[in-house]
C-alpha cells in the first residue's frame, strides 16, 4: 500500500503540479482524525509520511509519569519502559500504531486525499484555462443539446454550457459541429472552488475579435475598432479609426475584394456587417453611422443629452430607419446617442430645434 501511495503522490506532483507537502500534510490530517474516531481514541495522534524514504508512521506521544493525572497523555513508567526500555519519569515517548486496522484506515484515507487532490488539480487548472481565454475567441466542439436548445461544448478539455438565448437565432447546434464563441466573462462559482464561464455567439465581442484575427492592421494597432453594435444574426455595425493618415481603416477591415469581411460574414452565417469611419466629432459620427443612408444634417441638442435630430433626403427616410428600425437602432447604440430622424421636406427653423423635453 505505502509504494502505490508514494507512486500516486509522486504523479500528482509531476502530472497536476500539486505540491507535495501539501498532498503529504493532507492525508497526515485525515488518518489522525479517522484513527482517533475509528478507536474512539482520545490520545494524542500524530502520523509523518516521509515521501523520500517512502516511510508512514501512525503513533502517540505520552508523557511518562510515576502518577497518572492525565490519562489522555500520561503513562507510568513501568509501561513506558515495555516500549522504550530507558524511559523514565519526564520522558516522552511515542508509541507506534501498527495494527491492520491502521493499515486499513490509512489506504482509505490516503485514496481519499489522493481523489480530492486529483479534483483540486483539476479545479486550478480549469481555472487558469479560463482565466486565459476570458474575452477571447475559443473553437468549440458541440458534445450534447438538450430539449430547450441549450449546448454543451467543450474547448481545452473544458466543457460549458451556450445557452440557447447565447446562440444566434435560426441557429440549429449539431452534435460534433465544431463552432467559434466568445468567453464573455469568468466568474466564481458558488460552493466551489472552480470558476465558470459565460460564452456566447451573440456577444459584440464576438465580432471584435474575429475582425482582430483577419484584420493584420487591427491586430498591430494600426487600425482601431471604436465601438460595436450588434444584433446577432442579422446585422452588425463596427466602427474603425486609424490615426495613419496613409491607411483606409474601412478599406482594412473590408480586405482586397471584401475577402476580409466575406469571411467573417461565413462565420457568423450570413450576419450583414456595415463598418464606418470613426469621428472625434458626433456629428460626422453619426452621419457616418446610419449609413448606406445619406445625411444633410445632424443637429445635437443644446440640452447636454445625448440626443440628436438627423434630416435626411425625402427618399431615404425608409433606408435611414431601416427594417423595423434596425438601421436607426443599431447606429444609436454604435455612436451612444438618441437619434431621431426627420425627412428634409417642410424642416423649418422650429422643427430643427426641437425640445426633448
Amino acid at each position: 500500500m505505502k509504494s502505490d501511495l508514494f507512486d500516486a503522490l509522486k504523479m500528482l506532483v509531476t502530472e497536476k503540479g500539486i505540491p507535495m507537502e501539501s498532498l503529504c500534510d493532507g492525508i497526515e490530517k485525515a488518518i489522525v482524525t479517522a484513527v482517533k474516531r475509528d478507536y474512539n481514541n482520545k490520545d494524542i495522534v500524530f502520523c509523518e509520511l516521509n515521501p523520500e524514504e517512502e516511510t508512514m508512521r501512525v503513533f502517540v506521544r505520552k508523557n511518562v509519569v510515576s502518577e497518572i493525572s492525565d490519562p489522555d497523555t500520561d503513562i507510568l513508567v513501568e509501561q513506558a519502559q515495555k516500549y522504550t526500555a530507558s524511559a523514565i519519569p519526564g520522558d516522552i515517548i511515542e508509541i507506534e500504531l501498527e495494527t491492520s486496522e491502521v493499515s486499513r484506515i490509512a489506504a482509505d484515507k490516503g485514496k481519499h486525499v489522493l481523489r480530492q487532490g486529483i479534483r483540486e488539480a483539476e479545479n486550478i487548472n480549469k481555472s487558469e484555462k479560463l482565466q486565459s481565454r476570458n474575452q477571447e475567441i475559443v473553437t468549440a466542439k458541440v458534445q450534447r443539446v438538450d430539449s430547450n436548445g441549450n449546448a454543451v461544448v467543450e474547448f481545452d478539455g473544458i466543457e460549458e454550457v451556450l445557452l440557447k438565448s447565447e446562440q444566434m437565432p435560426n441557429e440549429h447546434m449539431r452534435e460534433g459541429s465544431l463552432i467559434k464563441v466568445y468567453v464573455v466573462d469568468v466568474k466564481d462559482q458558488k460552493n466551489s472552488k472552480s470558476l465558470k464561464a459565460t460564452i456566447s455567439r451573440t456577444h459584440p465581442g464576438l465580432v471584435r475579435r474575429l475582425f482582430e484575427t483577419e484584420v493584420p492592421e487591427i491586430f498591430d494597432g494600426t487600425v482601431e475598432i471604436k465601438a460595436v453594435s450588434r444584433e446577432a444574426g442579422s446585422r452588425t455595425k463596427m466602427a474603425v479609426y486609424s490615426s495613419a493618415p496613409d491607411v483606409d481603416p474601412v478599406g482594412a477591415c473590408i480586405g482586397p475584394r471584401g475577402a476580409r469581411v466575406s469571411k467573417i460574414v461565413d462565420l457568423l452565417g450570413g450576419e450583414k456587417i456595415d463598418i464606418v469611419k470613426y469621428s472625434d466629432s458626433p456629428e460626422e459620427f453619426i452621419a457616418a453611422a446610419l449609413a448606406p443612408a445619406d445625411v444633410i444634417e445632424v443637429i445635437l441638442d443644446e440640452g447636454g443629452e445625448r440626443a440628436c435630430k438627423v434630416i435626411v433626403p425625402d427618399g431615404q427616410l425608409s433606408l435611414a430607419i431601416g427594417n423595423k428600425g434596425q438601421n436607426v437602432r443599431l447606429a444609436a447604440k454604435l455612436v451612444g446617442y438618441k437619434i431621431d430622424i426627420k425627412p428634409e421636406i417642410g424642416v423649418d427653423e422650429s422643427v430643427i430645434n426641437f425640445d426633448l423635453a
